[in-house]
């Protein structure tokens, strides 16, 4: 949707990408008929021709109790799953979490979420990448903390 090619850490997003049959949230609070109380998910993808709608939320925590983090991810965001997808009409909804953990390792969910995206299964090399870099700069910062 973006035509520009910059390295993804110099990319500012929108808050809204429309094109003719797809639209993207991002980081973005949805407003909805009753109280939600988790209404603003990371992204939220629409394919206006197959009605689908996915909820994607993004975390990076310490590597323990990633199986509760990912069940909470999925939990968390699921009323308003149902809620906006009956509001817009939807055909289906998908609430997906991607999780990696801090140190880098790869869950076993990771590559389920990404296939259920439809991204090429290498991506999360790309993921890992990114968030190894900046576990490293963080702790770069802290130590150079004066």
């Amino acid at each position: 949707m973006i035509e520009d090619k910059s390295p993804y850490y110099k990319c500012t997003p929108v808050n809204v990408l429309e094109k003719d049959n797809f639209k993207l949230y991002w980081n973005r609070s949805m407003l909805t008929d009753k109280t939600i109380p988790f209404n603003r998910p990371d992204i939220i993808f629409m394919n206006k021709k197959t009605k689908n709608t996915f909820f994607i939320d993004i975390a990076v925590p310490n590597s323990h109790n990633l199986a509760k983090i990912i069940t909470d991810k999925q939990n968390k965001y699921q009323e308003l799953a149902n809620e906006i997808c009956a509001t817009w009409k939807q055909k289906a909804e998908q609430v997906i979490p991607i999780v990696i953990p801090s140190t880098g390792v790869i869950p076993k969910s990771l590559s389920q979420s990404l296939t259920r995206l439809n991204f090429h299964p290498n991506t999360y090399i790309q993921l890992q990448k990114s968030v190894i870099l900046g576990t490293c700069s963080i702790v770069r910062n802290i130590l150079n903390y004066k």
